[in-house]
């Protein structure tokens, strides 16, 4: 049987009674846009993340970009964050119309390096985006710190990091405002896109749910130029319900991510590391070797399916050749492009299927390492 880089299928077995009653409970309901599933969801997630208002938005990307509007980004402004993350985040600025403007990565754990944040800054900058990649926090208190001296805000990325905490202290509760995705994949995933913006901001929030919908506080009158992007009752309803089962799955990655280090340990390939004040809740295991396309291809070989996450740096990019990096210009970015891959993770993987993983790699990675 193939193992797949992620699977819902078995995860979807065993929770299918309580989703299928989620859509009829919807279905029944009489409201399919904006109703009570929404309102509820919006809450009671907020809250999980530490923050006092959630607005749910069509996806992920759509929460960064109008967190971006709801901060003022306009033509010219620059915002910084990393070229190592899923394109969506660069996307979102540009969609906002602000420039991104990019700092290097830690090389161990590919967080923004925040120590490089004050020599970025120009006078032009007005936001600054950490993403709290593959499941660990940036360090926010030098973030923080950095921004509050210059007067810049801070807007975080946690589609990646749904309940990963940094020094107690959820994703999402540590800055004004905060974006997250429930992409299937994602730590609390359903079955389709949605996304949410959380902040304790009372008069944010409120613009966020204007922007949201077309820029409308009152029936058919925009008040300013807005977007149609709601989170559906659907999704929304799901999610309530998988947010009552989201310690579980964290604990399970956690898990799992424990007996990849171990079975992992002095295999040659370099395994995650993570920074001593956070709680990694582990969204991708992400190991790094120099030789991972032949690593790559020889578990394919054996039907074992993994991630490279990511393969270009986003500076390298043609969409994005215009804001003017050169190759060399963020070398732990683009080091790390060459050589990372993400192994299977997810809360339904079986330890069968993982030892089967961890025991094709301690076969290939010395093989093509001495080739």
């Amino acid at each position: 049987m193939a193992i797949q880089v992620w699977d819902y299928r078995a995860e979807y077995e065993v929770e299918r009674d309580d989703v299928l009653a989620a859509v009829d409970q919807v279905m029944r309901s009489g409201r399919l846009i904006l109703g009570e599933s929404v309102a509820s969801f919006e809450k009671e997630f907020a809250g999980y993340c530490g923050a006092s208002h959630g607005v749910g938005v069509g996806s992920g990307t759509d929460a960064l970009m109008l967190a971006l509007r709801a901060l003022d980004i306009q033509a010219g402004d620059e915002v910084i964050t990393t070229s190592n993350t899923a394109i969506p985040t660069v996307s979102a600025i540009v969609s906002a119309g602000g420039t991104p403007r990019f700092v290097d990565i830690e090389p161990d754990t590919y967080l923004m390096d925040a120590t490089r944040l004050e020599a970025a800054i120009t006078s032009r900058t007005r936001c600054i985006i950490p993403v709290h990649l593959f499941g660990q926090c940036v360090d926010m208190d030098t973030v923080t710190a950095i921004a509050g001296r210059h007067g810049i805000a801070v807007l975080e990325d946690c589609a990646q990091s749904a309940g990963a905490t940094h020094r107690g202290r959820r994703a999402g509760s540590m800055s004004r405002v905060a974006a997250l995705s429930f992409y299937p994949t994602k730590i609390l995933g359903g079955y389709g896109d949605g996304g949410m913006v959380v902040t304790s901001d009372a008069a944010l929030a409120a613009r966020l749910r204007r922007l949201r919908v077309y820029g409308t506080d009152k029936t058919y009158y925009a008040e300013e130029h807005g977007y149609n992007s709601r989170l559906d009752e659907l999704q929304a309803e799901i999610l309530r319900r998988k947010l009552r089962r989201i310690e579980t799955y964290i604990e399970r990655r956690r898990e799992l991510a424990g007996r990849y280090d171990e079975q992992l340990r002095g295999s040659g390939l370099t395994l995650p590391q993570s920074s001593r004040h956070n709680r990694h809740v582990y969204h991708l295991y992400v190991v790094r070797h120099q030789a991972r396309d032949a690593i790559v291809k020889a578990l394919a070989a054996r039907d074992i399916s993994v991630g490279i996450h990511y393969p270009w740096p986003i500076h390298r990019m043609r969409a994005y050749a215009y804001l003017g990096y050169r190759e060399g210009s963020l070398p732990a970015a683009e080091k790390a492009a060459r050589a990372v891959f993400s192994l299977p993770m997810y809360p339904s993987l079986t330890t069968a299927d993982q030892d089967r993983v961890c025991e094709a790699l301690l076969e290939i990675v010395p093989e093509v390492s001495a080739a």
